[in-house]
Parts: structure tokens; sequence; C-alpha cells
């Protein structure tokens, strides 16, 4: 493992981990960001990376972004900041599974939606207090009402009510409900899933997903498709799967 300013990471067959580790709540600031910014950097370019996983040390996951990072003279600094790690989580090419306890708040609640996977103790509490402080959440603004519909989303943001981890995953914004003491057992399950597959292949599977989440659906299944023709079956980890299953032996990846 190791230790920067105020993350610890750790690397182990294709599976990347971050913990925020910033006491008391992992509370984001501008330094704090710039390191996780710089290790979202380097996990995106890893070729051989199937699964990221963000957790948080302590009684919370991340209860927000330092208030005094909003005030004018450092606002502009900190939502390109901010909005960079929020653009590298959600722009990664493997699965990103956030393992949420405690409180989950704010700026923390918004790197949290920002993952394909959101597991959560019971314990958990989510919610955007901004309104509270005269601030509303840029990306969750943008993101929620793509998850959960623009009804739910402006009663959350114009509230600043807080909800349970069983009320969120009931809105659908959380995947996953455990106990706390199960939930390292959870992510770890999720992640062992992924990792007996092709990294090249994870990482198309999720393209396919996303890619076309725009479109009309004809024109997606027409876009995946030729995703599926051109790029998937021209490569080599698809044709040892095939050969794999025929053979009836376990696949040897080359990730091209």
């Amino acid at each position: 493992m190791q230790n920067f300013d105020f993350i610890k990471t750790e690397q182990s067959d294709g599976i990347a981990r971050i913990h925020l580790s910033r006491p008391k709540h992992n509370v984001l600031n501008l330094d704090m960001m710039r390191v996780l910014n710089g290790q979202l950097e380097n996990y995106a370019n890893d070729s051989l990376l199937k699964a990221l996983v963000l957790t948080g040390e302590g009684p919370s996951f991340c209860a927000g972004v330092e208030v005094a990072d909003h005030k004018p003279d450092k606002a502009a600094e900190m939502i390109e900041t901010f909005n960079r790690m929020l653009a590298l989580v959600e722009g990664m090419d493997v699965p990103v599974i956030a393992g949420v306890h405690g409180a989950c708040l704010g700026g923390g609640m918004e790197l949290a939606i920002a993952c394909d996977t959101i597991a959560a103790a019971e314990n958990a509490v989510f919610g955007q207090p901004e309104i509270k402080l005269g601030f509303f959440p840029p990306y969750a603004a943008v993101r929620l009402p793509r998850l959960i519909g623009p009804a739910k989303t402006i009663e959350i943001c114009t509230t600043g009510k807080r909800y349970s981890a069983l009320e969120a995953r009931q809105m659908g914004f959380v995947t996953y409900v455990v106990s706390e003491e199960t939930l390292e057992e959870k992510v770890s399950s999720l992640t062992a899933e992924i990792q007996s597959s092709s990294p090249l292949i994870i990482r198309l599977n999720k393209r396919a997903v996303k890619q076309h989440l725009e479109a009309d659906f004809q024109t997606a299944v027409k876009g995946v498709s030729e995703m599926f023709l051109n790029e998937l079956m021209q490569t080599e980890d698809t044709l040892e799967g095939i050969a794999s299953f025929e053979e009836k032996r376990r696949p040897v990846w080359k990730n091209r």
C-alpha cells in the first residue's frame, strides 16, 4: 500500500483500490483532490486494470468538500479540480465500485454517484446538504436526474435531507446494502467476479453500455452490433474465450 497526502492506494491482480484517508470524515480539500486526480490519471492509463474500488477510512466515506475552498478566491480552482476528479472517475474504462459507510454527503455523494456501482453499509447516510450553506451541487444536478429522475433530484437538492442506505437503494442510485461488517466482503466479491475476465473485454463491455446511452434504441443496437462485429470479434481474447469453452479449460487472456 502506498501512502500519499490523505489517500492510500494499493493494487493487486488487476484490482486497484483508493482509500480516502483524511481525518475525521475524509472531507475533500484542494490538495487531497489534486493527489487523487494524479492517481486516477495513472489508473486510467493502466491497460491491465480490471476494476477500481473507492472506500473511506475512519467513520465515514466522505462528508463533502472543504467549505473554505468554496470561498470566491478559491471557488474556480476548486470546481475545476473537483470536476476533473469526477470526470476521471466517471470516464474510467473499467468498472468503478464505491464501498460506502457512514457519511456520504455533498461532494462525497457526488464522488460516489460518479462510480458505476455503490455498495453501501446499512449505516451509510446520503445527502446533498449544500443548500443549507447557500450552494447547489453542480455534478449532482446533472448526474442524479439520469439515475433517479428530476423529481427526486429536486427534492434531494432543495431540501438538503439525509437518506438512509435503504432509501438510496429504493431510489436507485445505490445497488447493494449490506451490514457494515460485511461491506468489504461484498466489495471483494464484486471485484472477484470481474477479476477472472480479460481487461480488454471488460473495457469493451463497459463501453458498449455507456457509449450509446443518449442514442435512440435502434441506433444504439446498430452501434453496439457494429462494435461486436468490428472490434470484439477481432480480438484474440474473444477467440481464446471460444476456444477455452470448447476445450473445457480456463482461458489464458492476452489483453489484445
